[in-house]
């Protein structure tokens, strides 16, 4: 059943479900007609109030979990109170210094973002999570070296030093010379370029006929280049703190859900895949509970904002994953305030 737009809701209707999800969100436990009658704010009677639960239920946007229980909202109901109901709040100033004095700190861009996801896990009770923009490995030397017949191991020293190892599979009956002259081809023409930018301008000389390389070393350079732009393109890089928070007083009652959530947090590159989605967002995103796949067995939500460069160039997203009874209206602009302010750390 479609979720019905928050116009086409009474106004009674739609003050009681305002109460019930805002009661739900303070508290974590369903909210009944006795809580809504006794609060005042309603003039209506426990009967009366009751009848619009059970309508508002029928409409998909309450569920009881037990028969006397009261009301909870369901993912709908959420979703449906976060784009029509929720007003957003300004991040206070001591939030907003909290989260400036982390990024102020000396040291590297690493330390930063650790520190970023850590008090984003302390102001919104949640678990902080900081995908960290790729390392794009700039080229100082790149040796092709034989292993065994089909195969050679690939050497690359990045500017920085680091130096990782691939095996790259060889052509059938390669000549002999073949790998050196790559290696050489490599080193000379590509050095202090990113992998991208080193696997364009191969592409271009072939193009234009500029290179020297016959077929065969040209396979070789684009194989020892491949292998690591792959690589790189699917290794998450991925920080995450505070997981101790969803384990609250709350969670006693529902240690399978928790289990769960802390199960997905351990899955980094699905975690990077669901955070991927908000990287094209021009405003922070909300995923709600069934919504997102990966945590849909644990009743989570997820707010994500990007993060830019100078240039304008989104380079990873901050978020905070928790229970769906996130504070959404304190946390959405508190991760958005920190996306603004990691880029502009960034720079």
């Amino acid at each position: 059943m479609a979720t019905p737009p928050i116009t086409e809701l009474t106004t009674r209707a739609r003050e009681i479900f305002r109460l019930v999800v805002e009661g739900y969100l303070t508290s974590g436990q369903p909210v009944g007609s006795k809580t809504l009658a006794g609060a005042g704010d309603l003039a209506l009677s426990s009967a009366s109030i009751r009848s619009v639960l059970a309508d508002l239920e029928s409409l998909g946007l309450l569920a009881a979990p037990h028969t006397s229980a009261g009301r909870l909202p369901t993912d709908a109901g959420l979703r449906l109170f976060v784009d029509g109901i929720m007003q957003v709040a300004e991040p206070t100033a001591e939030e907003r210094a909290a989260i400036e004095m982390q990024l102020s700190q000396p040291g590297p861009i690493e330390a930063a973002l650790e520190a970023t996801s850590a008090v984003l896990s302390t102001l919104s009770s949640g678990a902080g999570v900081v995908m960290v923009p790729r390392l794009e490995t700039r080229l100082h030397h790149l040796q092709l070296v034989p292993l065994a017949p089909g195969s050679a191991l690939a050497v690359l020293v990045g500017e920085d030093g680091a130096v990782e190892n691939r095996v790259v599979e060889l052509p059938v009956q390669l000549r002999p010379g073949a790998l050196e002259e790559a290696s050489n081809y490599i080193s000379a023409h590509l050095e202090g370029r990113t992998l991208a930018e080193a696997a364009g301008l191969m592409r271009t000389e072939i193009t234009t006929g500029q290179s020297a390389l016959d077929s065969a070393s040209r396979d070789l350079v684009e194989r020892g280049l491949a292998v690591w732009s792959e690589d790189a393109a699917q290794r998450p890089v991925l920080i995450v703190r505070g997981q101790a928070n969803l384990l609250d007083d709350s969670a006693l009652g529902d240690i399978e859900r928790v289990r769960t959530l802390l199960d997905d947090l351990e899955s980094r590159q699905s975690v990077a895949e669901l955070l991927e989605l908000a990287r094209d967002a021009k405003s922070t995103r909300i995923f709600i509970g069934s919504e997102n796949r990966l945590f849909a067995l644990s009743g989570s939500s997820v707010i994500a904002s990007p993060y830019h460069n100078r240039e304008g160039r989104v380079v990873g997203v901050v978020g905070v994953i928790g229970p769906t009874r996130l504070n959404y209206a304190r946390v959405v602009p508190m991760v958005d305030f920190t996306a603004q302010s990691l880029g502009k750390l960034i720079g």
